[in-house]
């Protein structure tokens, strides 16, 4: 019913920058708040950084003073401006959207990406 589609991932050398976009499309009634997660190899999904309706933001102190979440409400779209990348960095960056979903009724909803791949090598 919710679909949430990353992109903008790449290859990049460390200190240089890369822009994330995801949308949702589908029965949308709202969306509360929008996410960035990434997983590197080996490791646990960790949590980036969040951005609610009304523009509150967290960022994990990891990437905090680099990155920058940002969101358009009336496109269901949120960006994640990656700067200063390191190497630890690399991993699948993947979006999370949770909300209200129209049906016959109204029902929550929680939903993900498929993630696209962040690579930060010389």
């Amino acid at each position: 019913q919710v679909q949430v589609v990353e992109s903008g991932g790449g290859l990049v050398q460390p200190g240089g920058s890369l822009r994330l976009s995801c949308a949702a499309s589908g029965s949308i009634f709202s969306i509360a708040a929008m996410g960035w997660y990434r997983q590197a190899p080996g490791k646990q999904r960790e949590l980036v950084t969040t951005i609610t309706r009304n523009g509150s933001t967290y960022y994990a102190d990891s990437v905090k003073d680099r990155f920058t979440i940002s969101r358009d409400n009336a496109k269901n779209t949120v960006y994640l401006q990656m700067n200063s990348l390191k190497p630890e960095d690399t991993a699948v960056y993947y979006c999370n959207a949770k909300g209200v979903v129209v049906t016959t009724t109204l029902g929550n909803f929680d939903s993900w990406g498929q993630g696209t791949q962040v690579t930060v090598s010389s």
